[in-house]
């Protein structure tokens, strides 16, 4: 056993833990952060993700240790005194989702994108969002919520929910 000191969504946890005990099985298993999904085990889809120290990671491809007197920001600790953050806003109001389960990774990847560039295009934020995939959607929905996120992050904006792109005819 290993024990791991680590910050999850502003609360400090100390654990022993198994030293292959992945980060996603930690989040999910021990804390009960099961917006943290599992969707294919190898890294590929990016439902697990989180952000660790910052950055967006797929929780599946680090292990719990290696988030040792880290800090990790989950979909769960994204709403802040019951408010959403506009990204989760925006996949509500744009209709960035189907089923949900690509959901809390691609908000989270989102997050980090719009962070590092607050004013994506189409084409960035296809790029930004490519590790996560979802299987119910052609993406447009999914861009249009980033961009209408995008918006209502900008400061000063009071952008109205009418004024989001229309839904046109599904994702």
């Amino acid at each position: 056993m290993a024990q791991v000191r680590v910050t999850v969504d502003g609360v400090n946890y100390a654990d022993d833990v198994e030293p292959r005990m992945l980060l996603v099985q930690y989040l999910r298993e021990k804390l009960g952060k099961t917006g943290t999904l599992i969707g294919c085990d190898t890294s590929n889809c990016g439902a697990c993700t989180v952000h660790l120290n910052g950055r967006s990671v797929k929780s599946c491809s680090v292990l719990a240790v290696q988030a040792d007197g880290g800090e990790v920001l989950t979909i769960e600790g994204l709403a802040r005194d019951g408010e959403l953050h506009p990204v989760q806003k925006a996949f509500n109001e744009c209709h960035g989702l189907q089923c949900g389960y690509c959901t809390p990774g691609m908000i989270m990847a989102a997050v980090d994108l719009l962070g590092d560039n607050p004013d994506p295009d189409e084409n960035e934020v296809r790029e930004g969002i490519e590790g996560n995939l979802c299987r119910c959607t052609g993406y447009q929905n999914i861009v249009r919520s980033v961009q209408r996120a995008a918006q209502m992050m900008k400061p000063g904006s009071a952008v109205p929910a009418e004024s989001a792109a229309p839904v046109a005819g599904g994702n």
